[in-house]
């Protein structure tokens, strides 16, 4: 349970979303879950500012680091309030990264593994949220497996 920050100018643009007493925020976050690929999972969400608060239970690590970022990469989204369960074995978390201008999985992989050649498994780690490996941009988070 902790509180993850997002670079609030970038991201997917969700009409209306952060709109103050948008009613149908919380459902247009699960909405996009589901966008994403990533199922129906029991979570809910709530908006308050740029602060998007999000509860309720997942089968996996893997699973709500997922949600966290579908739900951070939110263009004016500036932090998750991860306050999600994890019900099955609970395995290291990942680390994140943050996507800088002229950046490319190899780059990336680069820097944190000291091997370009890894890319594909941060390319992996972040399926569905990513659709292609060169679909990355500046102010993006990305899951870093160990």
């Amino acid at each position: 349970m902790s509180l993850f920050s997002f670079v609030k100018e970038a991201g997917e643009e969700l009409i209306d979303l952060l709109t103050p007493g948008n009613a149908n925020a919380g459902e247009q976050l699960k909405e996009h879950v589901a966008k994403v690929g990533l199922g129906n999972p029991d979570v809910q969400a709530t908006v308050s500012g740029d602060t998007v608060t999000v509860t309720g239970e997942v089968s996996s690590q893997e699973e709500k680091e997922k949600i966290l970022l579908a739900l951070g990469n939110i263009q004016g989204v500036a932090s998750v309030d991860d306050q999600i369960t994890v019900a099955g074995p609970v395995a290291q978390a990942a680390r994140f990264v943050t996507v800088e201008k002229r950046d490319t999985l190899s780059a990336i992989s680069k820097r944190v593994y000291g091997n370009s050649n890894k890319y594909q498994k941060i390319f992996e780690a972040n399926k569905p949220l990513l659709s292609h490996p060169d679909k990355i941009y500046p102010g993006q988070v990305l899951r870093i497996p160990e």
